[in-house]
């Protein structure tokens, strides 16, 4: 069973989740061969202040 985790940041709306999620899926199926239904995909969301880059917080960008 192949288990994806994705963190990104907050802001992508649920249809752009759905299809990245879609888009996922089927490359992980395309290349391991697994089912899937048989693929997990966990999606962590942070918000700017739980992300840096260089040590500066992206809402501080």
């Amino acid at each position: 069973m192949p288990l994806v985790h994705i963190d990104l940041l907050a802001g992508r709306t649920p249809e752009q989740l759905a299809k990245m999620c879609q888009d996922v899926t089927e490359a992980i199926a395309k290349n391991t061969g697994a089912p899937a239904e048989h693929i997990h995909i966990v999606l962590n969301e942070m918000t700017p202040d739980h992300y840096a880059v260089a040590g500066t917080l992206k809402s501080n960008e």
